[in-house]
This record gives structure tokens, sequence and C-alpha cells, in this order.
């Protein structure tokens, strides 16, 4: 079987699924609960100086539903721990304890001064913590304090604030970024000047899920009042894997480990985020839909895969899709496909007709009895009319072969698909020349 343990940067833990910092993650017995039914680690939710947060005690969630009530997104407008420091230093301490082979990191946020974080390191350090997450991007409540993302979209404070961790602690040190910003690539440049040991992303994105329209107040509604929150879930997912591979790809952060957030439900969630370059996964949203068992379809499904593939080891998968990823530009435009239609499993619904006759090229045709087909003269490829099918794999992309004439350009598919990057239709090795 495959082995799923992982050791990021420094960090060992039985498999590479976490617990993001979180409420799941925010007391004793919810991670005990946890390691109990078989997370490899958690991140502590996030710890402050500050005896005087106080949390709503209404309404904390709003939520994005998909058609058949399952949750797409959720938007939270929860703060860091309400709870004392003390107890949760000593909870931790009492936890890591009872369970050293699993990963417990403690997400921090103080105010963005040296003497703050001096102050608090040393007070995790004594819990036999493994590491510390520098939670730079909640987008809520405390970014308006001059914390969280108010820091993690500043480049010069990420690095500022992780050389002074770096300086007083042994522990790791994991720089957590907000999406909230144009380029994620220079925040996680910063942490990794820095001295950053890790990153980890995407934390929430700032949003309003809905209004009431009755009362007309944004949800989650607080005495007819509502604010922006931190939106997670399936439906930030590829907003996280983007930003994921950016780093993954950028030369000046090469090799700095990348802990995945974002949206990860499923084992397939989770197997691409490694295959994009992290080395372990954070979960929040899919726990909170489901409850900590959900651990069980995601170990079983991952290790299932790898053994599938021939993958023995976790970091034979981190980052073996970063490679295919690239710009624009470099995409081989000597490539063609057209859409195929298997008539035997069309239900003759017709939704490919209406969105590619509405909306794209006018290249599926329609006969008097709803058979369709598709006109190749028109056909771009542009895929639409497989996403809109009901039916896996009714309509499928298929290849023309080379030296083929395609019937909308009237150009021969060339032979050679494999030199695009110096082809002279190439528009960057014109660039080159």
């Amino acid at each position: 079987m495959a082995d799923l343990t992982t050791n990021f940067a420094g960090i060992k833990s039985p498999n590479p699924y976490w617990l993001a910092s979180a409420p799941p993650t925010d007391k004793e017995y919810n991670v005990v609960r946890a390691f109990k039914a078989g997370w490899g680690g958690v991140v502590w939710k996030t710890l402050g100086l500050d005896p005087h947060i106080v949390n709503v005690n209404g309404p904390r969630y709003g939520v994005v539903y998909g058609a058949d009530r399952r949750v797409l997104g959720l938007n939270n407008i929860e703060l860091i721990t309400d709870r004392p420091l003390e107890v949760n230093l000593r909870e931790i301490k009492q936890v890591k304890r009872d369970w050293p082979d699993r990963a417990m990191v403690v997400s921090l946020m103080v105010p963005c001064d040296e003497a703050s974080w001096k102050s608090i390191l040393p007070m995790v350090e004594d819990t036999g913590a493994d590491g510390i997450e520098l939670n730079f991007g909640c987008p809520h409540g405390m970014s308006e304090r001059g914390m969280g993302s108010a820091v993690g979209q500043v480049p010069e404070y990420i690095e500022m604030v992780t050389r002074w961790c770096k300086q007083n602690t042994r522990m790791p040190v994991l720089v957590k970024l907000t999406p909230n910003i144009t380029d994620i690539r220079y925040p996680a440049r910063a942490a990794h000047a820095g001295g950053a040991d890790a990153v980890s992303l995407i934390n929430t994105i700032s949003s309003i899920t809905s209004v009431n329209l009755d009362t007309m107040s944004p949800e989650p509604s607080i005495d007819g009042k509502g604010s922006h929150g931190g939106y997670c879930g399936p439906a930030v997912k590829p907003i996280a894997l983007n930003m994921v591979a950016e780093i993954a790809r950028d030369a000046e952060t090469a090799g700095l480990p990348i802990s995945g957030i974002g949206g990860i439900t499923t084992w397939r969630d989770a197997a691409e985020f490694l295959s994009l370059g992290s080395g372990t996964v954070q979960v929040c949203t899919a726990a909170m839909t489901y409850g900590f068992k959900i651990i069980d379809e995601l170990t079983a499904g991952l290790s299932d895969w790898m053994d599938e593939k021939g993958y023995s080891t976790i970091d034979e998968v981190v980052g073996r899709a970063v490679p295919n990823v690239t710009d624009w530009q470099y995409l081989n435009l000597n490539y063609v496909t057209k859409a195929r239609i298997d008539q035997d499993a069309c239900i003759k619904c017709g939704r490919c007709y209406a969105a590619c006759e509405d909306t794209s090229h006018q290249a599926i045709s329609m006969s008097p009895d709803r058979v369709f087909e598709v006109i190749d003269a028109e056909c771009v490829a542009c895929n639409l009319c497989v996403d809109v099918c009901p039916v896996e794999d009714c309509i499928t992309m298929e290849r023309l072969a080379p030296g083929t004439v395609d019937p909308r350009t009237g150009k021969v598919v060339e032979e050679d698909y494999a030199n695009w990057t110096t082809h002279p239709n190439n528009p960057a090795a014109q660039a080159a020349e």
C-alpha cells in the first residue's frame, strides 16, 4: 500500500491531511476527536494576545448552496479564538503530549510589532508544538485592527514579521497567505525572503454571500446589519489551485514547501493540490459539513489512487503537474480537436445545441427528430458542449490526425505537435528571435 506519511518543513504526520485553523481546531475536545478519527495534523485556531476578543452571538456563517442544497461555499465572520490564551496553551501542550505522532501547528496573530511576537513565541514553544503558522490572511474583523490580511497585503510587512519570528523561535515558521491580492507571488517571495520554512494558502476570500431581501441586510445578519466575511469551501478551489501553482512554478520561490488550502472535499481534490506542489493539504469546510469521519474516504481514496498509479510515497506525487502549467503563449496552436457526440449515449436533451447555437459557434445541428451532430467546419473545440452535457462522456473531444485538413480553417494539421515552443507561428519563439 502507498505510504501516506509526510515530512513537511520538518513536521512529520501520518498522512498529509491537516485540519485548517478554524472552529474545528478551537479546543482540545475537537482536536482529540479529529486525531481519534485519523487526521494527520491540525493547525490550532488562531491565538492572540488581546484578552478582549469577543465573537458575535448571532449567526456566524453564510452559505452558498448548489441546486441539491449541497454546500458550495461558506462565509464566516468569526474572529480568532475568544478563549483565554493560557487555556489554549495548556490544551495544546496536553494534546501534543498525548498524540506525539500528529502534526501540531499553532496559528498566531498579534499586532505588527516585534515585541508582541517575541512575547507570544516562547509561550507556544513551551507547549511542544511542531510549528507556527502566521495568520496573514484573515480578511474580516482582525484586518480592520491592522492584522490578518492587512499585513498579508503588504509584502514588506510579511518579510519583516517572518524574520522576527525566525530570529526568535526554533519552531518551523509557516506563513499563511491571503488571496485578497493581485499577484500571490509577491507575498510568497516576501515570506521566502524573510526565511519562512513554508507557506500555506489560500486563506478565505473577502465576500458577501447573499442579501436578505426582506430585511435588506447581508447574511449572516446580526440585528439587521451584516459585514463582509471570509469565503471558503468547494467554490474557492479553482482560485486556490491557481495560486498554489503560481508559487510552485515561480523561480524565486522554487523549493518553498506549500500547504494547500481551499475547498478540499475529496481525495481527488487533495491529489490535485499535491500534484501542483502542495506537501500537505488543510481541510475545514468539508469537516464542518460532513464531520471528522470524512478522513476515512480521504485517506482510502488517496491511497487507492496512488497504488493504481504506482506512486509509493506522497513525495512522488508532489509537484508532478507543475511542469505542465505554462503561460498561454506556450500552448500548442498546432493541436486541433473536434467535438464528437456518442449517439447511443445521447438523451436528446438539446443542451449542447442550445448552448452552441445561442452562445458559441453554431457548430451543432439538430434534425427534426432531434439528432444532434457536430459541424466540423464551424467547431472551434471550445468544449462548451462537453461542459453542459448532463451525460458523462456522451460528448468528447477528438484530436484530428496529423496530415488531415481542418474543415474550419482549410489548413493541414501539422505532423509535429512536440516542437511548438520553437515553431515560427509561436509568438514566444518570434520574440526570442
